[in-house]
């Protein structure tokens, strides 16, 4: 079982957290914020969860930071600073404290917080909604292994978990952070290629999403690896060879390269706050 877990600001990401901890039974009390009475309600349907909205209770992420072991703070980037300077002196001695905000490096959190907090700074991407995340973690000088335990498995209810440097986690972000973009950006493309072939806009759709929907649970449930997978598929002298070499000959690693290093360079900047 987890200890006592508080999420302050459950937007879309937290939220998703909030799902998967909810579903697992593995949470034994689970404290969460958000500044609207709405998002709030909609929270209160979850067993186990106590959802507070800070329109009605304005002391709530003190009084759910006050109360957990893990405080896990899920507001907006920009927002970080003040809502540490919020909690700092309610939190109780020992208590881990998981970033999940974008760009905010450990830091910022060490600066803000008592001394000695044990920070961890985390980059899941929204699979988290459906139990497939792909989480990375650092973990701050003060964490022990059992605090980062607590935290992986924590993560490990919306997914897997990737424990890596902090230097790391910016570019892994542009990987499995902004990854399901890339994805729904290709199934987006390749259902337009479909209707150009004829095809009524829902049987596009089908074929283009099913495609990478069963692609994706065959590598999963094959364990080979990817350029197999193509390779079985692409019959010499066949149509996927000849549409496989069009997609090559637009330089696609290329393409990947600087996309990439364009939401790097984004990390970067949120990190000095531009």
């Amino acid at each position: 079982m987890l200890p006592p877990i508080a999420i302050l600001g459950a937007g879309s990401m937290g939220g998703a957290i909030v799902h998967g901890l909810a579903g697992s039974g593995l949470a034994t009390g689970l404290t969460v914020t958000n500044r609207t009475v709405g998002k709030a309600t909609a929270l209160r349907e979850l067993a186990g969860v106590r959802s507070i909205a800070l329109k009605e209770q304005p002391s709530g992420n003190r009084d759910a930071a006050a109360a957990a072991d893990v405080v896990l703070v899920g507001v907006k980037p920009v927002m970080v600073p003040d809502l540490l300077h919020e909690i700092a002196d309610a939190l109780r001695p020992g208590t881990t404290v998981v970033s999940i905000a974008a760009g905010v490096p450990i830091a910022t959190f060490e600066r803000i917080l008592p001394a000695g907090t044990p920070v961890v700074r985390s980059m899941p991407n929204t699979p988290a909604l459906v139990g497939k995340a792909v989480t990375g973690l650092a973990s701050g000088s003060a964490v022990s292994d059992a605090q980062a335990a607590v935290v992986r498995a924590l993560f490990e209810t919306v997914g897997v978990v990737i424990e890596v440097p902090e230097a790391q986690i910016d570019a892994l972000s542009t990987i499995s952070g902004s990854g399901p973009a890339y994805v729904f950006l290709l199934v987006e493309e390749l259902t337009k290629a479909a209707v150009g072939k004829g095809f009524e806009a829902a049987a596009a759709r089908t074929m283009a999403e099913q495609t990478f929907i069963g692609a994706a649970a065959l590598l999963a449930a094959s364990g080979e690896d990817p350029a197999e997978l193509r390779r079985r598929v692409t019959s010499p002298k066949g149509t996927t060879e000849r549409a496989v070499a069009v997609l090559q000959d637009a330089h696609l690693d290329d393409v990947f390269a600087r996309a990439t290093d364009a939401a790097l360079a984004r990390a970067k900047e949120l990190a000095a706050g531009a």
